[in-house]
Protein backbone atom coordinates (compact mmCIF):
# COMPACT_ATOMS: atom_id res chain seq x y z
CA UNK A 1 0.00 0.00 0.00
CA UNK A 2 1.70 3.49 -0.96
CA UNK A 3 2.71 5.41 1.99
CA UNK A 4 -0.06 7.82 2.96
CA UNK A 5 2.18 10.98 3.43
CA UNK A 6 3.80 10.25 0.24
CA UNK A 7 0.51 9.79 -1.39
CA UNK A 8 -0.58 13.44 0.16
CA UNK A 9 2.67 14.69 -1.53
CA UNK A 10 1.55 13.59 -4.71
CA UNK A 11 -1.09 14.85 -4.91
CA UNK A 12 0.30 18.14 -3.47
CA UNK A 13 2.21 18.40 -6.82
CA UNK A 14 -1.22 18.13 -8.90
CA UNK A 15 -0.94 14.29 -9.67
CA UNK A 16 -4.46 13.23 -8.67
CA UNK A 17 -7.38 14.96 -7.08
CA UNK A 18 -8.81 11.87 -5.00
CA UNK A 19 -7.46 13.12 -1.55
CA UNK A 20 -9.65 15.94 -2.09
CA UNK A 21 -13.07 14.73 -1.78
CA UNK A 22 -12.89 13.53 1.79
CA UNK A 23 -10.37 10.63 2.22
CA UNK A 24 -9.24 9.96 6.13
CA UNK A 25 -5.86 10.79 6.41
CA UNK A 26 -3.06 10.54 9.05
CA UNK A 27 -1.20 13.53 10.95
CA UNK A 28 0.83 15.35 8.84
CA UNK A 29 2.50 18.50 9.95
CA UNK A 30 5.85 20.18 11.31
CA UNK A 31 7.34 18.91 14.43
CA UNK A 32 10.17 20.72 17.08
CA UNK A 33 12.30 18.05 15.22
CA UNK A 34 11.66 19.45 11.58
CA UNK A 35 14.59 21.42 10.16
CA UNK A 36 12.99 25.47 10.69
CA UNK A 37 11.73 23.96 14.39
CA UNK A 38 15.55 22.86 14.91
CA UNK A 39 16.90 26.20 14.03
CA UNK A 40 14.78 28.45 16.23
CA UNK A 41 15.50 26.05 18.91
CA UNK A 42 19.21 26.55 18.00
CA UNK A 43 18.67 30.26 17.22
CA UNK A 44 17.04 30.60 20.93
CA UNK A 45 19.56 29.25 23.09
CA UNK A 46 22.46 31.75 21.70
CA UNK A 47 20.18 34.74 22.49
CA UNK A 48 21.51 36.72 25.35
CA UNK A 49 19.08 37.84 28.02
CA UNK A 50 19.29 41.36 26.30
CA UNK A 51 18.11 39.79 23.19
CA UNK A 52 15.30 37.78 24.36
CA UNK A 53 13.76 40.93 26.05
CA UNK A 54 14.11 42.25 22.54
CA UNK A 55 12.51 39.49 20.23
CA UNK A 56 11.30 36.90 22.60
CA UNK A 57 7.48 37.21 24.29
CA UNK A 58 5.45 34.85 25.74
CA UNK A 59 3.30 32.76 24.22
CA UNK A 60 0.45 34.73 24.92
CA UNK A 61 1.73 38.13 24.72
CA UNK A 62 -0.46 40.62 23.43
CA UNK A 63 0.27 43.85 21.64
CA UNK A 64 -1.45 47.05 22.24
CA UNK A 65 -2.10 47.68 18.55
CA UNK A 66 -2.37 44.09 17.25
CA UNK A 67 -3.73 41.81 19.55
CA UNK A 68 -2.82 38.60 20.60
CA UNK A 69 1.07 39.50 18.73
CA UNK A 70 1.86 35.87 17.53
CA UNK A 71 -1.46 35.41 15.10
CA UNK A 72 -1.31 38.89 13.97
CA UNK A 73 -0.65 38.80 9.76
CA UNK A 74 -0.45 41.86 7.96
CA UNK A 75 0.58 42.73 4.11
CA UNK A 76 3.58 45.29 4.97
CA UNK A 77 4.82 44.86 8.79
CA UNK A 78 7.62 44.40 11.07
CA UNK A 79 7.23 42.03 14.57
CA UNK A 80 9.92 42.94 15.99
CA UNK A 81 12.68 45.87 15.29
CA UNK A 82 15.75 44.41 14.70
CA UNK A 83 16.44 42.99 11.11
CA UNK A 84 18.33 39.91 10.50
CA UNK A 85 21.83 41.39 8.97
CA UNK A 86 22.20 44.33 12.14
CA UNK A 87 24.17 44.78 14.55
CA UNK A 88 21.62 42.98 17.03
CA UNK A 89 22.87 39.37 15.84
CA UNK A 90 26.06 38.08 15.69
CA UNK A 91 26.90 36.48 12.23
CA UNK A 92 26.49 33.18 13.71
CA UNK A 93 23.08 33.78 15.03
CA UNK A 94 22.27 35.74 11.02
CA UNK A 95 23.02 32.15 9.44
CA UNK A 96 21.01 30.37 12.05
CA UNK A 97 18.27 32.45 10.74
CA UNK A 98 18.63 32.19 7.07
CA UNK A 99 18.64 28.03 8.11
CA UNK A 100 15.09 28.79 9.85
CA UNK A 101 14.08 30.87 6.83
CA UNK A 102 14.87 27.98 4.04
CA UNK A 103 13.54 25.65 6.29
CA UNK A 104 9.82 27.19 5.93
CA UNK A 105 10.04 27.15 1.78
CA UNK A 106 10.35 24.52 -0.82
CA UNK A 107 14.23 24.72 -1.66
CA UNK A 108 12.72 24.90 -5.50
CA UNK A 109 11.75 28.17 -4.10
CA UNK A 110 14.54 29.69 -2.75
CA UNK A 111 15.66 31.67 -5.75
CA UNK A 112 12.27 32.89 -5.85
CA UNK A 113 12.02 34.69 -2.79
CA UNK A 114 15.04 35.90 -3.18
CA UNK A 115 14.07 37.48 -5.76
CA UNK A 116 10.85 38.88 -4.15
CA UNK A 117 12.70 40.19 -1.15
CA UNK A 118 15.04 41.88 -3.50
CA UNK A 119 12.43 43.46 -5.51
CA UNK A 120 10.22 44.08 -2.66
CA UNK A 121 13.34 46.10 -0.98
CA UNK A 122 14.43 48.03 -3.22
CA UNK A 123 17.26 46.10 -3.95
CA UNK A 124 18.66 45.34 -0.09
CA UNK A 125 19.81 41.75 0.24
CA UNK A 126 17.94 38.92 2.41
CA UNK A 127 17.65 40.01 5.93
CA UNK A 128 18.27 43.97 5.41
CA UNK A 129 14.17 44.44 5.66
CA UNK A 130 13.33 41.45 7.69
CA UNK A 131 12.21 40.96 11.60
CA UNK A 132 11.28 37.90 13.79
CA UNK A 133 9.88 37.05 17.08
CA UNK A 134 9.84 33.90 18.93
CA UNK A 135 7.09 33.37 21.12
CA UNK A 136 7.19 30.60 24.09
CA UNK A 137 10.13 28.20 24.55
CA UNK A 138 11.41 26.45 21.68
CA UNK A 139 11.69 22.45 21.85
CA UNK A 140 8.63 22.39 23.73
CA UNK A 141 4.92 21.75 22.70
CA UNK A 142 4.19 25.49 22.66
CA UNK A 143 6.23 27.65 21.01
CA UNK A 144 6.16 30.07 17.34
CA UNK A 145 8.68 31.69 15.24
CA UNK A 146 7.40 34.86 13.14
CA UNK A 147 9.16 36.41 10.22
CA UNK A 148 7.99 39.13 8.77
CA UNK A 149 8.63 41.86 6.53
CA UNK A 150 7.09 43.74 3.32
CA UNK A 151 5.11 40.94 1.60
CA UNK A 152 5.90 38.23 3.97
CA UNK A 153 4.68 36.97 7.20
CA UNK A 154 5.91 33.42 7.49
CA UNK A 155 5.64 31.00 10.51
CA UNK A 156 7.57 27.45 11.85
CA UNK A 157 5.63 26.29 15.33
CA UNK A 158 6.23 22.84 15.21
CA UNK A 159 2.75 22.48 15.41
CA UNK A 160 2.36 23.75 18.45
CA UNK A 161 -1.25 25.38 16.97
CA UNK A 162 -2.56 21.82 16.14
CA UNK A 163 -5.95 22.66 14.06
CA UNK A 164 -4.46 25.35 11.91
CA UNK A 165 -1.65 25.34 8.45
CA UNK A 166 1.47 26.75 8.51
CA UNK A 167 1.06 27.84 12.03
CA UNK A 168 -1.65 30.08 10.97
CA UNK A 169 -2.39 33.27 8.62
CA UNK A 170 0.38 34.04 6.15
CA UNK A 171 1.08 36.32 3.62
CA UNK A 172 2.79 36.59 0.35
CA UNK A 173 3.34 38.46 -2.46
CA UNK A 174 5.67 40.29 -4.63
CA UNK A 175 6.01 43.98 -6.72
CA UNK A 176 8.57 42.71 -9.75
CA UNK A 177 7.70 45.88 -11.78
CA UNK A 178 6.64 48.24 -9.00
CA UNK A 179 3.66 49.01 -7.11
CA UNK A 180 1.53 49.18 -10.47
CA UNK A 181 2.17 46.56 -12.49
CA UNK A 182 1.17 45.85 -15.93
CA UNK A 183 -1.33 43.44 -16.57
CA UNK A 184 0.91 40.55 -17.54
CA UNK A 185 3.26 40.58 -14.16
CA UNK A 186 6.29 40.48 -15.60
CA UNK A 187 8.54 38.58 -13.32
CA UNK A 188 5.91 38.23 -10.60
CA UNK A 189 7.18 35.14 -8.97
CA UNK A 190 3.73 34.16 -7.91
CA UNK A 191 1.88 35.28 -10.78
CA UNK A 192 1.68 31.68 -12.57
CA UNK A 193 -0.28 30.85 -9.46
CA UNK A 194 -3.17 33.18 -11.54
CA UNK A 195 -2.37 32.30 -14.89
CA UNK A 196 -3.35 28.56 -13.74
CA UNK A 197 -6.62 29.42 -11.55
CA UNK A 198 -7.70 31.56 -15.03
CA UNK A 199 -6.67 28.31 -16.93
CA UNK A 200 -9.85 26.79 -14.97
CA UNK A 201 -11.99 30.00 -15.74
CA UNK A 202 -11.74 29.00 -19.33
CA UNK A 203 -13.11 25.78 -18.73
CA UNK A 204 -16.59 26.82 -17.42
CA UNK A 205 -19.34 27.22 -19.02
CA UNK A 206 -21.39 30.22 -19.83
CA UNK A 207 -23.84 29.51 -17.21
CA UNK A 208 -21.30 28.65 -14.77
CA UNK A 209 -18.68 31.24 -15.49
CA UNK A 210 -21.25 34.04 -14.76
CA UNK A 211 -21.55 32.70 -11.34
CA UNK A 212 -18.26 32.53 -10.73
CA UNK A 213 -17.43 35.64 -11.31
CA UNK A 214 -18.34 38.87 -8.52
CA UNK A 215 -18.62 42.34 -9.56
CA UNK A 216 -16.31 43.82 -6.44
CA UNK A 217 -13.51 42.65 -4.59
CA UNK A 218 -13.62 42.04 -0.55
CA UNK A 219 -11.65 43.46 1.04
CA UNK A 220 -8.16 42.01 1.08
CA UNK A 221 -7.60 41.29 4.64
CA UNK A 222 -11.04 39.62 4.73
CA UNK A 223 -10.02 36.53 4.96
CA UNK A 224 -12.12 35.11 8.29
CA UNK A 225 -13.52 31.70 7.95
CA UNK A 226 -17.57 31.33 7.49
CA UNK A 227 -17.95 27.96 8.45
CA UNK A 228 -21.64 27.13 7.85
CA UNK A 229 -22.58 30.37 6.13
CA UNK A 230 -19.67 29.27 3.37
CA UNK A 231 -22.79 28.65 1.32
CA UNK A 232 -23.74 31.54 1.29
CA UNK A 233 -20.56 32.83 -0.03
CA UNK A 234 -20.48 34.95 -3.54
CA UNK A 235 -19.14 32.92 -5.94
CA UNK A 236 -19.49 28.85 -7.77
CA UNK A 237 -20.16 25.80 -5.45
CA UNK A 238 -17.25 23.52 -6.70
CA UNK A 239 -18.93 20.30 -5.76
CA UNK A 240 -21.08 20.78 -8.95
CA UNK A 241 -18.29 20.99 -11.26
CA UNK A 242 -16.99 18.19 -13.73
CA UNK A 243 -14.08 15.62 -12.97
CA UNK A 244 -12.29 17.30 -15.21
CA UNK A 245 -12.36 20.90 -14.23
CA UNK A 246 -12.02 19.36 -10.57
CA UNK A 247 -8.40 17.79 -11.62
CA UNK A 248 -7.66 21.56 -12.67
CA UNK A 249 -8.56 23.35 -9.66
CA UNK A 250 -6.42 20.38 -7.66
CA UNK A 251 -3.50 21.57 -9.97
CA UNK A 252 -4.55 24.97 -8.94
CA UNK A 253 -3.98 24.16 -5.43
CA UNK A 254 -1.10 22.02 -5.58
CA UNK A 255 0.70 25.42 -7.50
CA UNK A 256 -0.81 27.77 -4.18
CA UNK A 257 1.05 25.46 -2.16
CA UNK A 258 3.99 24.73 -3.85
CA UNK A 259 6.11 27.69 -2.51
CA UNK A 260 5.95 25.98 0.96
CA UNK A 261 7.76 22.98 2.44
CA UNK A 262 6.37 19.61 2.55
CA UNK A 263 4.77 19.54 6.16
CA UNK A 264 3.04 22.85 5.67
CA UNK A 265 2.24 21.40 2.25
CA UNK A 266 0.55 17.97 3.85
CA UNK A 267 -1.13 20.06 6.85
CA UNK A 268 -3.03 22.08 4.33
CA UNK A 269 -4.24 18.76 2.68
CA UNK A 270 -5.50 17.47 5.41
CA UNK A 271 -7.01 20.82 6.99
CA UNK A 272 -9.16 20.92 3.58
CA UNK A 273 -10.00 17.53 4.14
CA UNK A 274 -11.53 17.90 7.45
CA UNK A 275 -13.68 19.95 5.89
CA UNK A 276 -14.73 18.06 2.99
CA UNK A 277 -11.98 18.77 0.38
CA UNK A 278 -12.60 21.52 -2.28
CA UNK A 279 -16.13 20.16 -3.08
CA UNK A 280 -16.82 21.57 0.32
CA UNK A 281 -15.10 25.47 -1.49
CA UNK A 282 -15.93 28.04 -3.68
CA UNK A 283 -14.28 29.72 -6.66
CA UNK A 284 -14.30 33.32 -7.01
CA UNK A 285 -13.14 35.92 -9.75
CA UNK A 286 -13.63 39.41 -9.36
CA UNK A 287 -14.40 42.01 -12.35
CA UNK A 288 -13.31 45.29 -10.97
CA UNK A 289 -9.70 44.99 -11.08
CA UNK A 290 -9.30 43.11 -14.42
CA UNK A 291 -6.59 44.95 -14.93
CA UNK A 292 -5.84 44.51 -18.95
CA UNK A 293 -9.90 44.01 -19.37
CA UNK A 294 -8.48 40.71 -21.03
CA UNK A 295 -10.65 38.45 -18.86
CA UNK A 296 -7.74 37.67 -17.13
CA UNK A 297 -8.87 37.70 -13.55
CA UNK A 298 -6.13 39.51 -11.30
CA UNK A 299 -8.16 39.29 -7.89
CA UNK A 300 -9.56 35.56 -7.34
CA UNK A 301 -10.07 33.66 -4.29
CA UNK A 302 -10.93 30.18 -3.55
CA UNK A 303 -13.07 29.55 0.19
CA UNK A 304 -14.07 26.91 1.75
CA UNK A 305 -15.34 26.83 5.61
CA UNK A 306 -12.30 26.92 7.57
CA UNK A 307 -9.86 27.76 3.86
CA UNK A 308 -9.42 30.84 2.66
CA UNK A 309 -6.44 31.37 -0.73
CA UNK A 310 -7.44 34.96 -1.49
CA UNK A 311 -4.99 36.03 -4.75
CA UNK A 312 -5.20 40.06 -5.09
CA UNK A 313 -3.40 40.63 -7.68
CA UNK A 314 -4.12 44.49 -8.71
CA UNK A 315 -2.21 46.87 -8.69
CA UNK A 316 0.58 44.08 -7.56
CA UNK A 317 0.78 40.67 -5.95
CA UNK A 318 -0.60 40.64 -2.20
CA UNK A 319 -1.67 36.87 -1.46
CA UNK A 320 -3.52 36.36 2.20
CA UNK A 321 -3.76 32.53 3.64
CA UNK A 322 -5.97 31.43 6.17
CA UNK A 323 -6.46 27.44 6.63
CA UNK A 324 -7.68 25.31 9.16
CA UNK A 325 -9.73 22.10 10.22
CA UNK A 326 -12.35 23.92 11.81
CA UNK A 327 -13.81 27.51 11.71
CA UNK A 328 -13.81 28.37 15.03
CA UNK A 329 -10.55 30.00 14.62
CA UNK A 330 -10.09 33.76 14.88
CA UNK A 331 -8.68 35.62 12.91
CA UNK A 332 -6.07 38.54 13.78
CA UNK A 333 -5.27 40.58 10.48
CA UNK A 334 -4.83 44.24 9.05
CA UNK A 335 -4.58 44.97 5.57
Amino acid sequence: MTDRRQFLRTTAAGAAALPLLGVPTAVAAPTPKSAAETAVKALFDTLTDKQKAEVCFAWDHKDTARGLLRTHVSNNWMITKPTFTSPFYTKKQTGIIHDIFKGIINPDWYDKFLTQLKDDSGGKKWGDTQSLAIFGTPGSDQFECVITGRHQTLRADGNSEKHVAFGGPIFYGHASEGFDESAKHYGNVFWPQAVAANGVSKLLDAKQLKQALVAKSPKESAVAFRGKEIEKAPGLPIAGLSGDVKKDLAKVLAKLIEPFRTEDRDEVMECLKAQGGLDKCVLSFFEDHDMGEDKVYDNWRIEGPAFVWYFRGAPHVHVWVNVADSPDVKLNARG
